[in-house]
């Protein structure tokens, strides 16, 4: 295997190597949901069977912080689409910009959830020995929020993993772009990135009311 520019040797034309690496992420991204979707039935099946005790410690989570993370994930999906805007219209200057707002809207999202993962480690929510969610309350309570919180944890921590990951792609087509190597000819590591971006974006859309919005009313 050669490669002559941006051109692997086993492609033979730059539109065949995109279409390739288009369909590999794509399969990629539907075994995602495959693995996402297990965890969205596990919380559903449960959900349904302690409707009330998973409502109550819904509400224990704060709402406006969880809001405000949909807002700002909804803003780095745009920064996202026009950086790839950006590398099809051959504005190389663009692309740098992009990115970085990208990036640091993923900051503010994960600080932001460092923020809530330290109020649920403040009043006892971390699942384990010293998980206690009502003074008072019998062992069946207990044990059901407790189930909540470990899905809670699980499903946001999981996303949170994949947001770190995206973060690192974001900081190498930064390296990359400064290097002026995106073109109209050549941008699909920027489009496959943003592909990923927008999923794990996507995931946040279900997640938010799943597990913020149960019975708020």
């Amino acid at each position: 295997m050669h490669r002559t520019g941006e051109l692997f040797g086993q492609f033979e034309t730059m539109e065949q190597q995109r279409e390739s690496a288009s369909l590999g992420m794509w399969v990629f991204l539907v075994t995602e949901v495959l693995f996402f979707g297990g965890m969205f039935m596990t919380y559903t099946l449960n959900r349904s069977t302690y409707p009330g005790i998973f409502a109550e410690a819904s509400r224990s989570i704060a709402l406006l912080l969880g809001a405000v993370n949909t807002v700002v994930l909804i803003g780095s999906s745009l920064t996202m689409a026009m950086a790839v805007w950006a590398s099809q219209a051959g504005k190389k200057k663009l692309i740098p910009i992009f990115l970085i707002a990208t990036l640091i809207l993923g900051f503010v999202f994960l600080g932001i959830k460092a923020v809530e993962y330290h109020d649920k480690y403040v009043e006892h929510h971390i699942p384990g020995l010293n998980f206690r969610f009502e003074p008072g309350a019998d062992v069946a309570t207990n044990a059901h929020a407790q189930l909540f919180f470990s899905l809670y944890f699980a499903m946001t921590g999981l996303h949170a993993l994949h947001m770190i990951i995206g973060a690192g792609l974001l900081f190498w087509l930064l390296k990359e772009s400064l290097k002026e190597r995106f073109t109209p000819q050549y941008n699909t590591p920027v489009e496959l990135v943003g592909l990923y971006w927008h999923f794990v974006d996507i995931v946040w859309i279900f997640l938010f009311p799943l597990l913020y919005l149960i019975d708020r009313h």
